[in-house]
């Protein structure tokens, strides 16, 4: 299995005090660190504790992981329990890492049915956060495919929840960034598939108005995903890149002469510790742009590409998250309804053009329908942006976040590190009822991370 960068985060010992912060390095806080070594363990090690929250690969970038008083390492609860070839119904431990499944059972012929952007999360996560990826708009959320999960709710009972067992636990639980309970284990089924590449298909976006029919123009296809050029203005305001994908099937591979599974890729780079902040301004980020839409533009616009530069490219530079200094970053992504979503998006990317610091990767997919709870997918287009941790930022973000409201959208629990309490409950109309069961449960202030004492769950 991969080293668990959560573990890194937090050092050697099982139990301690120290600063720990989500991927984008912001906020970094103190809490007890507490580790688990196996599902059976966590009952006794949990038991009489409050504020604490479960943390897998610490791949959450806000304090979504980091307890309120205590943190308990998951990643440790790693197996694998079981697969059925027949159905690709998989059963394995909260902590296994999404990397290890596909690095798993890709050679077998199956995929996982959702990914987000990175392969270093790991199930539980995933299941937590209900995260989305670029088939969101024909196959859901991650939760979608989840068939069943045990739970260790706060009475430090395991609990299994399905759709037909315990059904609202269940339907709360995806995406209830893990506040209803420690997840242990879960049940999903994998995609088959006939080989590890991606046939891809570019286009060109000249303007936000042509981005957007693009990925409408999306609908019937598997995956779709599009880069944007976020310091563009004016007339070429939203210019960008789109990239459509489908499985490759073996015809298609054997005809380009392909082996079904691409040689496997390594990170060779690595941002160095003590990169200074400055390194990313507006000079250096216009000219990666504008290389970047350059290169996209000439390029073939159809192709073979690996699985991991399709659905990971950043994770082939180690360690990015540091490209913003010691101050760190936060990531606005939000999603708002296709109704006015033109001028709600044009009106963010105008300013954040205005702002000169974003970053090289802004992210724009549309969303289908939605999941319960808390979870943050509804039927329009997200739009992610990395920015520098620091007062102008937060300034910009919450006139951002007004937006949004104002729209009907709402902002992603899993990469949020700064919303008011405001924006949150006006994002989620299933709030009441989530309080409700958490009452019911009982873990009000039994678990709770920064989070949830932020935004007032």
């Amino acid at each position: 299995m991969h080293a668990n960068p959560a573990l890194a985060d937090a050092g050697p010992e099982a139990r301690s005090l120290r600063a720990i912060s989500g991927w984008g390095r912001y906020p970094r806080v103190a809490s007890e660190i507490l580790t688990a070594d196996a599902p059976e363990t966590l009952p006794a090690l949990l038991r009489g504790r409050r504020g604490v929250i479960a943390r897998g690969a610490g791949r959450a970038y806000g304090d979504a992981a980091v307890g309120q008083r205590t943190t308990c390492l998951t990643g440790a609860l790693d197996r694998i329990r079981g697969f059925d070839p027949a159905t690709g119904r998989l059963r394995a431990e909260a902590g296994v890492m999404l990397a290890d499944i596909v690095r798993t059972f890709l050679p077998r012929g199956f995929f996982p049915p959702v990914v987000p952007g990175t392969q270093f999360v790991t199930l539980g996560g995933m299941i937590a956060s209900d995260v989305h990826g670029k088939n969101h708009h024909r196959e859901g959320g991650f939760g979608a495919h989840v068939e069943a999960l045990t739970l260790l709710t706060p009475d430090g009972v395991p609990r299994a929840c399905s759709r037909e067992q315990d059904p609202d636990l269940f339907a709360m639980t995806l995406g209830g960034m893990g506040l209803t309970g420690t997840i242990l284990d879960a049940t999903v089924r994998l995609r088959p598939v006939e080989s590890g590449w991606i046939c891809q298909q570019t286009r060109v976006a000249a303007d936000l108005p042509a981005m957007l029919r693009a990925l409408d123009e999306d609908d019937a296809a598997t995956y779709s995903v599009a880069w944007i050029d976020c310091l563009a203005r004016g007339s070429i305001l939203g210019r960008g890149l789109v990239y459509r994908g489908e499985h490759a099937d073996r015809d298609t591979c054997h005809a380009a002469g392909r082996d079904l599974l691409p040689l496997p890729t390594r990170s060779r780079l690595t941002v160095p510790p003590g990169l200074p902040g400055w390194t990313l301004n507006r000079a250096s980020v216009t000219a990666f742009n504008a290389l970047y839409f350059h290169r996209g533009r000439v390029a073939p616009a159809s192709g073979l590409v690996p699985w991991q530069s399709y659905f990971f490219p950043l994770d082939g530079l180690a360690a990015w998250n540091r490209l913003y200094g010691a101050r760190g970053f936060v990531q606005h992504q939000c999603v708002v309804p296709r109704r006015g979503a033109e001028s709600v998006l044009a009106g963010i990317l105008d300013r954040v053009a205005r702002l000169g610091t974003a970053s090289p990767l802004a992210v724009l997919k549309r969303l289908g329908p939605g999941g319960h709870g808390l979870s943050f997918p509804m039927e329009g287009y997200t739009l992610a942006l990395d920015l520098p941790a620091n007062a102008a930022t937060f300034a910009l973000l919450d006139a951002l976040d007004r937006s949004v409201v104002a729209a009907g959208g709402r902002l992603y629990l899993a990469k949020d590190a700064r919303q008011s309490r405001d924006t949150f409950e006006a994002g989620y109309p299933a709030l009441a009822a989530f309080r409700d069961l958490r009452r019911r449960l009982g873990a009000d202030g039994v678990l709770a991370s920064r989070l949830s004492a932020r935004l007032g769950l």
